[in-house]
């Protein structure tokens, strides 16, 4: 199926052209430009470098999240957009599943990690063995301490792989002895592993609806935390 797959959770921008699992193309932009500006532009070219429109395409994929608010909103709404005004299947993925799919270790722990701010990450842990990937946990925020105590007696490598490579790796490399830090071109989101999770579920016969879509954050907007504070102090 060919499938147009949207990544903007995060600092850089992606989409890929994917033919079931199989990546016809992907435009990957890290420039610092709002998502907004680049996004359908990126999909255009990329579609027609590729040599395809816009209506031969058969499915939608985004990371729904978690990630950044304003970056989730922009690959969402473009996803629902395209995908609504050619009645296609729409599928919001995990950005975390999407993240280990893309990093294609064949055997030990994957563990997608984003930072999160307020001393937390978004972040998930994945198993893989001879190119098969397992979840272990669900997507969640949690603190790096939390996270290192729960990872620090894993007896296998664990591969990290996300924009909070870094920051975790620095924290956590004495604690957890088997934490390996990806290479730069690995640790960014890309929308590859975006169309990878979408052929999955659309494989399995799940429902893409772009309709059902919403953005899944994990926690509150500093807003909403903003407005809930003063609610509470009234």
């Amino acid at each position: 199926m060919l499938t147009l797959a949207f990544e903007t959770s995060a600092k850089a921008a992606s989409v890929a052209l994917m033919d079931g699992e199989k990546l016809l193309g992907e435009s990957y932009q890290n420039t610092g430009l709002t998502h907004s500006q680049t996004l359908l532009s990126m999909a255009e070219d990329l579609l027609k470098s590729c040599g395809y429109t816009p209506q031969q395409i058969q499915a939608v994929a985004v990371a729904a999240g978690p990630g950044s608010f304003t970056g989730v909103r922009i690959g969402v709404a473009a996803a629902k957009g395209f995908a609504w005004g050619a009645e296609l299947p729409c599928c919001g993925v995990s950005t975390l599943a999407a993240m280990a799919l893309n990093l294609g270790v064949h055997n030990g722990f994957v563990l997608p990690v984003m930072d999160a701010r307020r001393n937390q990450v978004y972040t998930a842990t994945f198993y893989a063995e001879n190119g098969k990937l397992t979840r272990k946990t669900e997507d969640r925020a949690i603190s790096l301490s939390e996270l290192g105590e729960e990872i620090k007696n894993l007896s296998e490598s664990v591969f990290l792989v996300g924009d909070g490579s870094i920051l975790c790796y620095n924290t956590l490399k004495e604690d957890v002895p088997h934490l390996i830090c990806p290479p730069e071109h690995r640790m960014h989101q890309r929308a590859a592993g975006v169309g990878l999770a979408a052929a999955g579920m659309l494989a399995a016969g799940e429902t893409c609806d772009a309709g059902a879509l919403t953005p899944n954050y994990l926690r509150l907007s500093q807003a909403e935390r903003e407005r809930l504070e003063k609610q509470k102090q009234l």
